[in-house]
């Protein structure tokens, strides 16, 4: 049969082995037309590839309105088709394989029969039937070079996506092996033309230039009744699409005893693009290089097979390859009338965009469609359309919640100072740009809808000098604004800034050298404190004994006195333990220079941290403040002493995440209610069980900051403590803080997530809030919100500036109501959905068990993937494993988890390591969370101008993320992993010298310091390109965080492989034996 002509009417297009040719007398196939039509275009674009029309397919869908005159396989002349008109911007993105596809019409129509049962049980960490994790591959070899064999079922045809040649040896990075470097095609003979990654010539800058941070020390400038509106998101730049089974399959390694289907044989290569319009190689991974003004080193000049996801051929058997046994049909209808994209994970195998995840667009109803909502960076929803009724909500399997980062430093923030707040008189929310605003006077309440009066004051525009136009405060225009609170807000003065730091000084203490570098940092950065006239400071150390220090103003130096009877601790004098840092500044410095000189040699091995905090709190109590503890080892003595834990022999350690004892919780609530927070940094080589002293932050608003195996003489260790403590000294601080968060009626919030203590039943106690600190809640809906169009969440935090004064920053989101549940899944945030599910899963381990959190986390995929297959209507068991566009990324993000050490199942993981990265998943800013859940992977070797930002006159590279696996790695090349807290650069043992000398300084690989934490300034341009990128990297981020350069065959070499999590471990699938398992539970 030919493979380009159409089968019979009726019949599926290639599906199995070709049947027997059916012929007319005169010799020619039944469908073949005495007149040929090119394809009817869809919004205009025409299919240049595609020479004979594909006959109709069978399907549910009638054909769409528009298209006229039977269909162009009918014998007999026929009038071409219409035309579609592009009226409207194409739903269907520019580089869809099906684009052109003449069956991308129809209509889409919700199936009720999935869902006409019962409706299922709530979303999130539900039981269910144990899913048992079995190796998958058992007897066979794996598609993934050391990742075990092949999926069960798959004969020795094998997997359509598994061919391209004869097959490649498998991964070995460290022996004389090499794999084929990244994007080289992996066997000898014709290779596919190279093409450029979608977007790769595309030029773009940041829509607001760099994120940028305002003064620690100092609040926002007050910008009375005026607000600079940030620009709107900008749309990705680069969209996944499919690819190709050709491309795919030459990217794995295929076995002897495969043989290709007859099928994917027929696929034709892609047609070689003209000549003048080809790309140079590199372009296949990266932007072209300009070879004007860089060098190209040799082993940049070899052709390189595409990386990136490229587009399907366009024909018969390609198309069909890619939609498995899909509808056709239904999925030219969802791309015609924008709903959902389908992927197969099965057959993307670059599923991560290249690009940074844009947070998904809320798109509000026309009567909203000016103003200005929240930004994702400060409030997110897990779905960008809340389900109007509960059903839907449990049927579409997802979570719901929000993440706010309220207090996050913002550069453009509008500041009002008036004698009126104007609020809601029945539930006290705060005038925002979604109330309704009934005339001039008067105006409803978004979240109760009350109605309520404007004051006189509100009516006055200070920009235009005129009255009547309410709608041009600041306060309706921006969804972010902070009031300068009047005297009603306030119960009592102002605190000042009081800050009192609590030392351990026992031997092992001592011995790690972290005493001198953070009274070194303190003597440095005690000018940069925040804080006024009237801020405080005070010191205590401890080992067995309680030392205070009395910093009189007229003594001549710091007087020790220290209290043995730590069992019923009291301060030895009322006065000058606390003092103002400008009154007694010289005291202060001398105190630091002196602290690590008077316990050199400290014998004192025992620890009383108990009674350490007790005195802190004492000291403390009647003026409220910051308590920072240096923890080293573990308490051993007085109240709060601890006794080493292990788990017994067991292989779940899950008791060990519960506190032993509740004695730092009930001080915490008593810190708490005293306006006190602790903030906790432990440097410990052996157990500290921070799981119990933890609660001496997490319940009283404070941090926690975990070094382990700290010692100073390591520079990549003390590096970090120095750059993190600095932060910490200088960053903005709210005082005596308490938060709420409101939502519309019919919305309830039922669990939160973060370090504060609940007050009330929505009110959070927060003695200190920082810029770097993040929370979580999980919302219900108890009524009905299909009377709705929109609902908002508005959350108010109060607090006091380290200047004295009383502030309320308010944030408003306003999300759509979606009526259905495909409506719901489409809205679905992926990196928020991971953020809340992280939080709930903390508290599933600590409940319950790590193997309930972990088989949660599967269930979710399970679960989400069923529902949206069921809503597609695609069943059978050879559609492949089918994700929507919003969820699409999920699957990869649930492996890393698996593989975080907070959750993964070996007991290679310290207990410590493992509570902490829990408290972290509790309390950190969602960009933060997922840059350790899924860190960055970039190429260095050959970094270009094109696609650069432009950030104050200096150009930034942007090379593509890569998936985090080894296969990505080229031997010639070095690459950047970017974990959020630490920088590691990995050069393979191939690099070209030239290369290497360029941007390392080194003449060869083995010149390379084996310990390195530096870039080399050296003058050209390359040096300059990977010098400007790596230090983007670190002025975006909170602080700048450690780099370290590591060699292939350094000792180190682990800090980096780690953080491969798509490959396969001792412990765990890689990425690909995943979706494997995957798809044989989704049903």
């Amino acid at each position: 049969m030919d493979p380009q002509a159409g089968p019979p009417p009726g019949m599926p297009p290639f599906s199995g082995p070709a049947r027997p040719p059916m012929t007319l007398p005169n010799g020619q196939p039944p469908w073949v037309q005495q007149q040929q039509f090119s394809a009817p275009p869809v919004n205009g674009h025409h299919n240049q590839q595609q020479q004979q029309m594909r006959p109709p397919q069978s399907g549910p869908y009638p054909p769409p309105p528009g298209v006229n005159g039977p269909p162009p396989f009918m014998n007999g002349p026929q009038k071409p088709p219409p035309q579609f008109q592009n009226a409207r911007p194409s739903p269907v993105p520019v580089d869809s394989p099906n684009r052109n596809s003449p069956l991308m019409m129809g209509t889409n129509k919700d199936v009720p029969g999935p869902f006409s049962g019962p409706p299922q049980s709530q979303a999130g960490f539900q039981p269910r039937p144990p899913i048992t994790m079995q190796q998958p591959f058992p007897n066979s070899q794996s598609p993934f070079p050391g990742q075990g064999p092949p999926p069960p079922g798959v004969g020795s045809q094998g997997p359509p996506y598994l061919q391209g040649g004869p097959p490649r040896p498998p991964l070995n990075l460290g022996g004389p092996m090499q794999a084929p470097p990244m994007g080289m095609p992996p066997f000898s003979g014709p290779a596919s033309p190279p093409q450029a990654p979608p977007g790769a010539n595309i030029q773009y800058t940041s829509p607001s230039g760099p994120p940028s941070f305002s003064n620690p020390n100092q609040p926002p400038t007050s910008m009375p009744y005026t607000s600079t509106p940030s620009a709107p998101p900008a749309a990705p730049l680069n969209q996944p699409v499919a690819i190709s089974s050709a491309n795919y399959g030459s990217a794995l390694p295929t076995p002897a005893s495969y043989s290709t289907p007859a099928m994917h044989q027929q696929t034709p290569a892609p047609q070689q693009q003209p000549v003048a319009q080809q790309a140079p190689p590199m372009a296949n991974r990266y932007p072209p290089q300009n070879s004007a003004q860089s060098p190209v080193y040799p082993s940049q000049q070899t052709a390189r097979s595409p990386v990136f996801p490229q587009p399907t051929t366009k024909s018969m058997d390609g198309l069909t390859t890619q939609m498995g046994s899909m509808s056709v049909t239904q999925q030219g209808f969802n791309r015609l009338w924008g709903n959902m994209e389908t992927y197969d994970l099965m057959q993307m195998r670059n599923i991560l965009p290249p690009t940074k995840v844009e947070a998904p667009r809320v798109n509000l109803q026309h009567s909203f469609v000016d103003a200005q909502n929240c930004s994702p960076d400060i409030f997110r929803c897990t779905v960008t359309k809340i389900p109007e009724t509960k059903s839907i909500l449990d049927k579409s399997r997802l979570p719901l919640g929000i993440l706010i980062h309220p207090f996050k430093d913002l550069s453009q923030l509008p500041v009002i100072q008036c004698n009126t707040i104007v609020r809601c008189r029945a539930c006290r929310t705060y005038i925002n740009p979604f109330v309704y605003f009934i005339d001039h006077r008067r105006w409803k309440c978004n979240i109760c809808f009350r109605v309520n009066e404007l004051p006189d004051e509100f009516q006055y525009d200070p920009v235009s000098k005129t009255y009547g136009e309410p709608t041009r405060r600041p306060e309706v225009r921006s969804a972010t604004i902070e009031f300068i609170a009047p005297s009603e807000y306030m119960v009592r003065p102002p605190q000042p800034a009081v800050y009192l730091f609590v030392l351990e000084v026992s031997r092992a203490a001592v011995d790690t050298g972290y005493l001198k570098l953070v009274c070194d940092i303190l003597l440095e950065e005690l000018d940069n404190l925040p804080g006024d006239s009237r801020t405080q400071i005070g010191f205590i150390t401890y080992d067995s004994a309680i030392h205070f220090y009395e910093l009189a103003e007229d003594a001549q130096q710091p007087h020790m006195m220290v209290v043995g009877d730590i069992d019923d601790i009291f301060l030895p004098c009322p006065e000058n333990l606390l003092v103002n840092l400008h009154e007694d500044f010289e005291l202060v410095r001398d105190l630091l220079a002196e602290l690590p000189n008077k316990f050199q040699g400290n014998p004192e091995p025992s620890s009383a941290l108990g009674a350490a905090l007790q005195a802190s709190f004492k000291l403390m109590g009647s003026t409220g403040g910051r308590v920072t503890v240096f923890q080293v080892t573990l308490p051993s003595l007085g109240p709060g002493a601890l006794q080493p834990r292990t788990s017994g022999g067991s292989k779940d350690a899950s008791p060990l995440l519960n506190p032993a004892i509740d004695f730092y919780k009930r001080l915490a609530l008593e810190c708490s209610a005293q306006q006190v927070a602790v903030d906790l940094f432990l440097l410990n080589s052996q157990t500290a069980d921070l799981a119990t002293i933890s609660g001496i932050a997490r319940f009283s608003g404070g941090c926690i900051n975990h070094f382990p195996d700290f010692h100073a003489a390591s520079k990549l260790h003390s590096e970090q403590l120095t750059r993190c403590f600095r932060r910490y000294l200088t960053r903005k601080i709210g005082l005596e803080a308490v938060m709420r968060v409101r939502c519309t009626r019919g919305l309830a919030i039922h669990t939160f997530h973060g370090n504060f203590f609940v007050r009330s039943t929505d009110l959070l106690s927060l003695p200190n809030v920082s810029p770097d600190s993040g929370f979580g809640m999980q919302l219900a809906i108890e009524e009905n919100l299909s009377d709705m169009q929109n609902v908002c969440l508005q959350a108010a935090l109060l607090y006091t500036s380290s200047k004295g004064e009383r502030r309320i920053r308010v944030h408003t989101l306003c999300l759509p109501i979606a009526s259905n549940i495909s409506e719901v899944i489409a809205s679905a945030d992926q990196q928020c959905i991971v953020g809340l599910l992280t939080k709930m899963a903390v508290d599933r381990s600590q409940s319950s068990s790590l193997s309930d959190a972990r088989e949660a986390f599967i269930n979710v995929a399970v679960d989400v993937l069923s529902t949206f297959r069921a809503t597609q209507n695609m069943g059978g068991a050879g559609s492949g494993l089918l994700a929507p566009h919003s969820l699409r990324l999920l699957p990869l993000y649930i492996v890393a988890l698996l593989r975080h050490p907070a959750f993964r199942a070996s007991s290679n993981v310290r207990i410590d390591d493992r509570v902490y990265a829990m408290c972290q998943f509790k309390s950190l800013p969602l960009d933060s969370l997922m840059q350790s859940v899924f860190p960055d992977l970039y190429p260095l070797h050959c970094l270009t101008d094109e696609g650069a930002l432009e950030i104050e006159g200096k150009v930034i590279p942007q090379p593509p993320r890569l998936h985090l696996s080894a296969e990505k790695l080229d031997s010639r090349g070095l690459f950047l992993i970017d974990t959020g807290d630490s920088l590691i650069i990995y050069v393979l043992r191939n690099i070209n010298p030239a290369l290497c000398r360029v941007l390392l300084g080194a003449n060869s690989f083995e010149a390379i310091p084996d310990v390195m934490t530096e870039l080399p300034v050296l003058d050209n341009q390359d040096s300059e390109r990977m010098r400007a990128f790596v230090n983007y990297l670190k002025e975006i981020k909170p602080y700048p965080p450690p780099l370290q350069i590591i060699r292939e065959d350094s000792k180190y070499r682990s800090r980096f492989m780690q953080y491969l999590l798509e490959d396969r471990s001792e412990s765990s699938l890689s990425y690909y034996e995943f979706l494997q398992h995957l798809k044989t539970q989704v049903k």
